[in-house]
């Protein structure tokens, strides 16, 4: 059975973590914490007091990872079955699925000031890689595939904008950029740790 590794935030659940609501407790245990035990039996359990706050902390991780990187629930959900059939921590591979998308990489590469810009310029198909223009955010990006803006949309003004604020920062260590070309390469797979955002999420 998967597990959380050491050092991996809270907000990358593991194998077997109830994520959804079907899944975990009951609509009155959600709304009301355990349900109340009728008066002449013995009070509630700790047990069940555990469990509703078990599934409300497993509720507010999913809500964090899913505003980072702007999924919604059929997203995220898509994404966590898929991971749940690769072998090896269910945890890591869910951090390197999200890592390796599309629009995560052109925020990263400092195309974009935060993810959602840059899903909005893949797009409109502002976005190649490999040569290939392509329109699909979640595009998951390998090691050696090159990322770049288009020759004919460098010269917009967010991209120009996100790459004078981007110059001042570096880059994540698995991906090099180049900002006079809006060029950048995953050099190599994303680590099963966390990479510190240079800029804020959104």
């Amino acid at each position: 059975m998967a597990r959380l590794i050491p050092g991996l935030p809270a907000t990358v659940p593991s194998r077997g973590t109830k994520l959804f609501p079907k899944d975990a407790l009951s609509h009155r245990e959600v709304r009301g914490g355990a349900a109340r035990l009728r008066a002449g039996q013995h009070g509630q359990s700790s047990g069940r007091r555990r469990k509703a706050s078990d599934y409300q902390r497993q509720l507010r991780e999913k809500q964090k990872v899913k505003r980072i990187y702007g999924l919604s629930e059929r997203q995220f959900r898509n994404i966590f079955d898929r991971v749940l059939k690769e072998p090896g921590v269910t945890g890591e591979a869910l951090l390197v699925a999200l890592e390796s998308r599309l629009d995560n990489l052109v925020y990263r590469m400092g195309f974009a000031v935060s993810r959602r810009q840059a899903r909005q310029l893949v797009r409109h198909r502002h976005v190649q890689v490999n040569g290939r223009t392509l329109d699909v955010p979640s595009y998951r990006v390998g090691p050696g595939d090159e990322v770049k803006i288009a020759d004919a949309s460098r010269e917009l003004v967010l991209v120009k904008h996100a790459l004078e604020q981007f110059g001042r920062q570096q880059p994540v260590s698995w991906i090099q950029v180049d900002t006079d070309k809006a060029l950048g390469r995953m050099t190599q797979r994303p680590p099963a740790t966390p990479s510190r955002s240079p800029r804020k999420n959104s």
